[in-house]
């Protein structure tokens, strides 16, 4: 056996909001190993990874924490999906299933890539960490003697409610609408509407036999190092995977500064939702009510091209030439800096659709969540946050609901009120935020996730050890 370094394999869906965290928790891995690191995706996505990092002469991307990037062939145009479609990002939801199996050509390439890394190295990687959604890694890891890692970036709460859902199916035994979900307190309950078109339709899948007896390590939140420190108001922060802002963060952060402190209510859907045009009207024209500050993210609605221009005729006659006038409102046309947005302390609230990356970058900051969900296990996220944790107020959920400008004025008059409802979730998102600060800190008394990563990697060489 070759005495090289010990060499780790991941695998992340083909969706920014997915390769953003397996990017973080390689860093994080490599903050604690000396091992090697090969993140795996398809061409277009790994360029979105490259960013920042330089190639060498041999043309491999390669950064100086020794973590490599290497795409696998794939072309979209082969499963039915628009030509250079290589993720979930502005794609129609009738061609989410598809690039899903889509992602089912990528395993003989992942296979040959293990077999040339066991060459190479003189042993096989120490495992394969594979996203929940690519599932075939577990066939390619046993077919080539290691053992896969499952990363699931959708957050504790809303993985074992969707898991449950799926093995399960309560919902097609539920009661005027409600169902119970197995697993949880029998007080808690979920209602038909929260589930997601696809959800609804499910009637059967294979079990996963003995699910609750893997292991499972906390190791989140996988956020950059700048938002874990509560960063002073108007700081600038660094980007995320290379993307063009319709909106410089050093312009975001100027039309931020002249806004009072926890006055500005910032809404996006993340890389990948948009909304209809009767709720994107009916946003606007609430917004415009409440009379209070926002940074809106805006894409084309549901039915057109997400990647398309945005056209004025989408929202009321006239409304972004009054918002932006009297200071009140800064339409960003398809991408925001969001850390940068939510870091500074003029953001007094966050209307999302409940992402599990989205939810962690606010509460980390201490900003409330008027939430939308959407998709997945978003409608799960919601609930938690509502339910549980008392930091959330819901909106309205799906594409398909009908929501009135009252509604909209209701709950941002809510959430960014300094009495009350508002007050309470406020000072209950902050000391959520003290409590992911403190799950992260290195000194001293090590945070659960700087021990629950200790404790994967220990995890990691004892089974090495045992297979050797």
């Amino acid at each position: 056996m070759s005495d090289t370094q010990e060499h780790i394999v991941m695998l992340p869906f083909l969706a920014l909001g997915h390769m953003i965290p397996f990017l973080a928790l390689a860093n994080k891995i490599q903050e604690r190993t000396s091992y090697k690191i090969t993140i795996v995706s398809t061409p277009l996505n790994i360029k979105y990874l490259s960013s920042n990092i330089a190639k060498d002469s041999s043309n491999q991307v390669q950064n100086p924490n020794n973590i490599s990037l290497v795409s696998l062939p794939y072309n979209s145009s082969d499963h039915g999906l628009p030509p250079n479609t290589e993720n979930t990002e502005a794609l129609p939801l009738k061609d989410m299933v598809t690039i899903f199996n889509s992602t089912l050509s990528l395993k003989d390439p992942l296979t040959k890539l293990i077999l040339e890394i066991v060459k190479k190295d003189g042993k096989p990687p120490l495992c394969i960490i594979s996203d929940t959604f690519m599932g075939f890694a577990s066939e390619v890891a046993k077919s080539c003697g290691i053992f896969n890692v499952s990363f699931t970036t959708a957050g504790a709460y809303g993985t074992a409610a969707y898991v449950s859902l799926w093995l399960n199916l309560p919902h097609l035994l539920a009661i005027d609408g409600i169902f119970k979900m197995p697993g949880f307190n029998d007080s808690c309950t979920f209602s038909v509407s929260q589930l997601h078109p696809f959800m609804k339709l499910a009637n059967g899948i294979k079990a996963i036999k003995n699910f609750t007896k893997l292991p499972v390590w906390c190791i989140g939140p996988l956020l950059p190092q700048c938002m874990l420190k509560k960063g002073e108001k108007g700081q600038i922060l660094e980007s995320r995977i290379g993307k063009d802002h319709g909106l410089s963060p050093e312009k975001c952060i100027e039309w931020l500064d002249k806004h009072p402190q926890s006055s500005v209510l910032y809404i996006s859907f993340g890389s990948q939702n948009t909304i209809s045009t009767s709720q994107m009207m009916a946003l606007a024209l609430g917004l415009e009510d409440s009379e209070k500050p926002f940074i809106w993210v805006v894409r084309p609605p549901i039915g057109f091209d997400l990647k398309g221009e945005f056209k004025s005729e989408w929202l009321p006659q006239g409304f972004q030439e009054r918002v932006e006038k009297s200071n009140k409102g800064l339409i960003v046309k398809s991408w925001a800096p969001q850390l940068q947005i939510l870091c500074h302390g003029s953001t007094g609230a966050f209307l999302t659709h409940c992402g599990w990356n989205s939810v962690l970058e606010s509460l980390s900051q201490g900003v409330p969540i008027i939430s939308w969900p959407l998709a997945g296990e978003q409608a799960f996220n919601s609930k938690m946050l509502m339910e549980e944790m008392g930091v959330c107020i819901e909106l309205t959920k799906g594409v398909q609901s009908v929501i009135e400008k009252e509604d909209v004025k209701k709950v941002i008059d809510i959430v960014l009120s300094t009495s009350g409802k508002g007050k309470e979730m406020k000072e209950k998102a902050n000391k959520i935020g003290i409590s992911i600060r403190e799950a992260v800190k290195e000194e001293k008394f090590k945070g659960s996730s700087v021990k629950a990563m200790d404790d994967f990697i220990s995890t990691l060489l004892c089974t090495r050890n045992l297979s050797s």
